[in-house]
């Protein structure tokens, strides 16, 4: 039986704060360099990113090195008050601090959840099967629900959180492929 979901948020957590920042590094630079060669071969015309957080894979380079439509995600309430994201376009000189202190694009045209081809979705843990655990608000899982979502969606993650059994519940989507550090 898996552990609980806030068990595991915590053990992981803890694990990628320990990881030594040039261990963190170069997990990083290889989940980019296998994340690029993935996109480059998939060839989309729209990818979705997010702007890492300390726990995060780095993948802020990848930002200005694709040859595409860059996507960033921005975080609100919904006409209804329930948390939503929406995805605009990057622009490094318009990117800020919004919720949660995630850097945000601040201007750019918005992005249609049908426009993106790939989404890099972030991640607390992951499992080899595409199970994902998020922080738990639910604005993934939301998103990747959406009517007209049709993007083939990577997890990457720090090879500490790469786990043999994360909890789903039927509202968990799953990525189809994960990237891991080697």
């Amino acid at each position: 039986m898996p552990k609980p979901k806030k068990e595991i948020r915590q053990e992981v957590k803890r694990a990628v704060l320990a990881l030594a920042e040039p261990q963190r590094a170069a997990e990083s630079h290889s989940v980019c360099a296998m994340l690029k060669s993935l996109i480059e071969k998939r060839q989309p015309r729209c990818v979705a990113l997010f702007s890492p957080l300390r726990d995060e894979v780095d993948i802020t380079p990848l930002m200005t090195q694709l040859e595409c439509r860059v996507v960033l995600p921005r975080v609100g309430d919904g006409a209804d008050g329930t948390p939503d994201m929406e995805f605009f376009e990057c622009d490094a000189q318009s990117l800020s601090s919004g919720a949660y202190g995630i850097l945000e694009p601040q201007r750019g045209t918005q992005c249609a959840a049908a426009e993106i081809d790939l989404m890099v979705v972030p991640g607390v843990a992951f499992a080899s099967d595409g199970r994902r655990l998020g922080r738990g608000k639910g604005y993934y899982d939301r998103y990747l629900a959406r009517e007209g979502f049709r993007a083939y969606t990577v997890g990457v993650c720090y090879s500490c959180q790469l786990r043999d059994d994360v909890p789903a519940e039927p509202h968990d989507k799953r990525v189809n492929e994960v990237v891991v550090a080697k």
